[in-house]
Formats: structure tokens, sequence, C-alpha cells
């Protein structure tokens, strides 16, 4: 599996990723204290949608092309619109042309006393990354490899915050490497929060991380726990792009379970493909 942002940027994965991520920030900005957002595998921030990567593959159009169509609920509208603000401030324009990447959404959402961190080795993300963070003194760029950034930045100085780990599963241990990662990071911050994407392609493997972290996350603060979500928008089939792709967050909200038992019924319709979309919600158990 190859998950680079720039041929997937705006697709279903990405939607539900955001949403996610967007709830969790704004949950954070609750309290006054400030928080720290740490993305480990960044990316390039700001994706055109008009480029070939983004062409070649289209996954935005039954994406968050269908989301900004889609008609929601008077309860799921307000939780939804502060990530669709985020995408609509990129494009001013009715037509979409750009999307942005977690760091921009991320920082979309940081009050003053906030802090951004975002790792990202490849050069030429990381140079537009850069240009896209340019001058901003709430943010930081560093090449430094996502996985050695896990255990370099936490806990932050805030002792607040979200880690975002979203490899680009160009490896075939990426999931041993995620588990592993996640463990020595968890050890080192235990109260943090933690938001792990991953793409389903084997059952076995992801079954397997799921235990892991949740075996990982019981035994940290009494108050850890772990939520599992996995969204697909059609049947898997052997040599197909993906159609289906899981979070884990740990030491979530607590608002967060119930905001997606509201949301995620009312995506299954507009992100589906050939059909409605599903999605499976619960509490991982070691």
């Amino acid at each position: 599996m190859n998950y680079r942002h720039a041929f997937h940027a705006g697709g279903f994965a990405d939607v539900i990723k955001h949403i996610v991520l967007v709830r969790i920030l704004v949950y954070l900005q609750d309290k006054p204290a400030a928080f720290r957002f740490i993305d480990t595998h960044a990316g390039a921030g700001v994706y055109d949608l008009t480029s070939d990567e983004a062409r070649r593959g289209g996954e935005w159009l039954t994406g968050i092309a269908r989301l900004m169509q889609a008609r929601l609920s008077e309860k799921t509208l307000p939780l939804v619109a502060p990530y669709l603000d985020i995408v609509r401030a990129f494009n001013p324009q009715p037509e979409l042309h750009a999307y942005p990447g977690s760091p921009l959404i991320a920082r979309a959402l940081l009050r003053p006393q906030d802090r951004l961190t975002a790792c990202e080795v490849e050069p030429q993300a990381r140079k537009r990354l850069i240009e896209a963070l340019r001058r901003d003194t709430q943010a930081r760029v560093v090449d430094l490899d996502g996985w050695m950034a896990l255990r370099a930045f936490v806990p932050p100085n805030e002792r607040r915050g979200l880690v975002l780990i979203d490899p680009p599963y160009e490896r075939k241990d990426e999931f041993d490497r995620l588990a592993d990662g996640f463990a020595q990071a968890f050890a080192k911050w235990p109260t943090g929060s933690y938001l792990l994407w991953y793409p389903v392609k084997s059952r076995r493997a992801t079954d397997g991380l799921a235990r892991h972290v949740a075996t990982v996350a019981g035994t940290g603060t009494p108050a850890a726990k772990c939520l599992r979500l996995e969204f697909s928008v059609a049947p898997q089939v052997t040599g197909d792009g993906l159609t289906s792709a899981g979070l884990l967050m740990v030491n979530p909200p607590w608002t967060l379970a119930g905001e997606l038992r509201s949301i995620l019924p009312e995506l299954e319709k507009p992100l589906g493909q050939g059909g409605a979309g599903r999605f499976r919600l619960e509490t991982p158990k070691p």
C-alpha cells in the first residue's frame, strides 16, 4: 500500500480523518491552557485538486466534493461545519481547487497560545509545507523522520495536545512500526491524545494493531481509553484501490463517541460508491 497524500487528497479517508481531527481540536479549545498538535508525517500542507496526481485518482470527487453538497441534519451540521469552513477558506470560488492537509487544518484551529510541530522528510513536500507556513511563529516544520519525532517531541511543554500518526504505508512493516512507535510515545506521555490512521487491506493486520494499541492504552492512566473507527465506501476487492480506512483514537474527548454516532450515519450515503457506505465504531479489546 502506498498512501501518498497528493494522490488521495480530499478522498473519503481524508474526510473521515479530518472530521475526527477537527472534533478533537475543537474540544481542546474548550480549556484556556495551551495545547500542541504534532503531525508525524505531515505532507505538503495544501494539495492542488487540478494536479495530475489528484486527477489520476479523482478521489476528491467522491469525497470532499460530495460532502460539500450533502444535506446534513440540524444536529450533525454544526459538528461538521468547522471542518467544512476550513476547506471553504482554501476555495474562495465555488469550485473546489485546493484541499488542506492535516497541518493546515490544525493551524486554522490554533489559538494564540497553541503550537504546531509538523514533521516531513520528503524534500519537495517539506518545501511546500514550509512555504505554506512561512513566517508563522506558531508552527514549526521539522526535517525529522516521523518515527523519531514520536520519541523526540513527547511530552510537549504544553502537556496538552494531540499527536497524529499518518504514515504513507510504503513498507511492509509499517503496521509494526506504527504499533511500536505509539507504544514508545505513550510510555512517555500517557495523558496525551493520539490519532492513528491506517488503511484496511488485511483484517488480521488491522485487528492486531487495534489489540496492541488497546493493550498499551490499558497500561496507562486509569482514564486512558481507546476508540476504533472504520469506514468503508465499497466492498474490498483484491487489486482495487482503497475502499476502507480506519482510525484509532487514544484518550479521545469524552464527547467524541457521541458526536461520531451522529455524524457517521449521515456520511454513509454521500461517501458510498455504488451504494451506501458503512462504518463501525467500537471500543477495541486488548
